[in-house]
């Protein structure tokens, strides 16, 4: 039985965004966007770069750190990063099971942007990047999303957590990656097929990445965030953290409660939910989402779709899809999914852009195409030898297990049901499959914070990543010891949203002032604040 206790019902603004490889994307928290299609918060494989540093393995006392309160003791040595000589780069080596502080140890990569103004520096502000997946180092190389006041304040840092990217990323070999099935199960024999294969790929990625892969939920990552607090000399932790991130946050809130200074939640997961009222809720969230944007289509005239059924249009784009005769524009060589195209659903209303959703939605039916028109959805082959697989993360912070392909099917069904334009959230129902082996060693429970500080859990009413809901649930879990900042509007991810959501996060970070219980911020429709 799901532990939700509520009935299934149901920041990034539009200039946040960056032009990168795959196409125009949104962005994952403030300022810094993810970096393609393919690695939206799932199993998509990121391959290596040129400057990625691939953490080395080492007994952890070689870094002459001590265990203390389960952190590490120590300085950082920063230095600048090579990337960008103006943002300070620099590692801390942490345990790789923190049960034995004395064994190996994997090192973390951090960054650091320096407070503008030493003089009215209050400390450090270490944010936490969503994902899993996503590189907290690249968040701080970018320009940074926080306000003047404060950039002024703290220095902004930030990591990439243990199994992303430079710190020892969940490493596989990509000829294994490559024989992964379809995300859809339609039977018993796919079940079972992807069964098979997640015991083969397990088994791959383990003997790749090595023991760091048993050891990558948002509890190590916790106890990481401590380590780090205390080589940063801070005797409090001063955090942000969206989407993913938030996760480890409330971990971290559970593990070191006498050690939160300021928690700032943004668009939260819910680590209270059971399978399926994970994937109905997120299909919900997707669904409300996509109706805001339908809405927003029929009463301005800047939509290019305005007049037209934009529920008729979309659904006739996916059945296309499913019979396997819907390509990109300029792409003809591999059609495109339903799977693959229910993302255009997500990714363009996380900030959200609405004018650019609508134009490719047009651009789909045979319309002119826009020049920023983003890449197909979805991914190929991995060519190389690699591939990375963070989704591994969430396998151990979730229990996504079902018995068989007829509970498979019940959650599609109730999917279904909830989101009928939609029907379901691409990301976590294409992941689902391969969390169908292995252990899962950070199980869902109710958030358990006995700390004195008060949290800030923000949110907006439209969020088609971790819908409001779960927000809504994170708060009543912590009760009196939390503020709910709710945004009217949309998007995923708050902070830099509006004004007023800004605000009442700046002052909360700085001064510590708690929004009032029920504090709401007024919405601004996307495409105005744009003109």
């Amino acid at each position: 039985m799901s532990t939700f206790d509520e009935p299934l019902v149901l920041p990034c603004a539009a200039g946040r965004r960056s032009e990168v490889e795959a196409g125009r994307v949104p962005c994952e928290r403030p300022g810094l966007p993810i970096d393609d299609w393919s690695n939206v918060r799932r199993r998509f494989p990121k391959l290596a770069t040129a400057f990625v540093v691939m953490a080395a393995l080492l007994p952890l006392s070689m870094t002459g750190a001590a265990n203390a309160e389960q952190g590490v003791k120590g300085a950082i040595a920063w230095g600048p990063c090579e990337e960008e000589p103006t943002v300070e780069c620099g590692t801390l080596a942490v345990p790789i099971d923190w049960s034995k502080p004395d064994g190996p140890a994997v090192e973390l990569v951090l960054a650091r942007r320096k407070a503008t103004d030493p003089a009215a520096r209050i400390g450090s502000l270490l944010t936490n990047p969503g994902g899993p997946g996503n590189s907290g180092v690249n968040d701080i190389l970018r320009p940074s999303g926080f306000s003047e006041e404060v950039q002024r304040r703290f220095d902004i840092v930030s990591y990439d957590p243990r199994g992303v990217a430079r710190s020892g990323s969940i490493t596989c070999s990509a000829s294994v990656y490559n024989e992964m099935p379809s995300p859809v199960m339609t039977s018993q024999a796919d079940y079972d097929k992807w069964v098979a294969f997640d015991q083969k790929l397990r088994a791959d990625c383990r003997a790749r990445t090595g023991p760091l892969y048993d050891h990558v939920d948002s509890v190590n990552v916790a106890r990481d965030m401590n380590a780090i607090r205390a080589a940063l000399g801070e005797d409090k932790l001063t955090s942000y953290g969206v989407s993913y991130g938030t996760l480890a946050q409330q971990m971290y809130a559970e593990l070191f409660p006498n050690r939160v200074r300021a928690m700032v939640l943004d668009g939260n997961m819910d680590h209270s939910l059971n399978v399926k009222a994970f994937q109905v809720t997120e299909a919900a969230g997707v669904e409300d989402a996509f109706s805001e944007f339908v809405a927003w289509c029929d009463r301005d005239t800047d939509c290019v779709l305005h007049g037209r059924d934009v529920r008729a249009l979309w659904k006739g784009l996916v059945a296309k899809a499913d019979r396997g005769e819907l390509y990109w524009p300029g792409e003809t060589d591999r059609a495109v999914s339903a799977h693959n195209l229910l993302w255009l659903g997500v990714v363009l209303n996380e900030a959200p852009d609405w004018a650019l959703e609508a134009q490719v939605l047009l651009a789909l039916d045979g319309g002119p195409v826009p020049d920023d028109m983003p890449g197909p959805p979805g991914n190929g082959p991995v060519d190389g030898e690699t591939a990375e697989l963070p989704t591994a993360i969430l396998c151990q912070d979730f229990n996504l297990k079902v018995r068989d392909y007829a509970e498979y099917a019940d959650v599609m069904r109730s999917s279904n049901a909830v989101a009928p334009t939609m029907r379901y959230n691409p990301m976590p129902m294409g992941d689902m499959p391969i969390c169908q082996s292995g252990p899962v060693t950070n199980p869902q429970h109710r958030l358990r914070y006995t700390g004195s500080a008060p949290l800030l859990v923000a949110t907006s009413l439209h969020d088609p990543d971790t819908p409001y809901m779960w927000s809504a649930n994170v708060a009543r879990q912590l009760g009196s010891k939390a503020a709910l900042l709710t945004y009217e509007g949309w998007g995923h991810g708050v902070y830099g949203m509006t004004q007023c959501t800004t605000e009442a996060m700046d002052n909360y970070l700085i001064s510590l002032t708690v929004p009032a219980q029920g504090a709401r911020c007024p919405a601004e429709e996307p495409e105005a604040k744009r003109k």
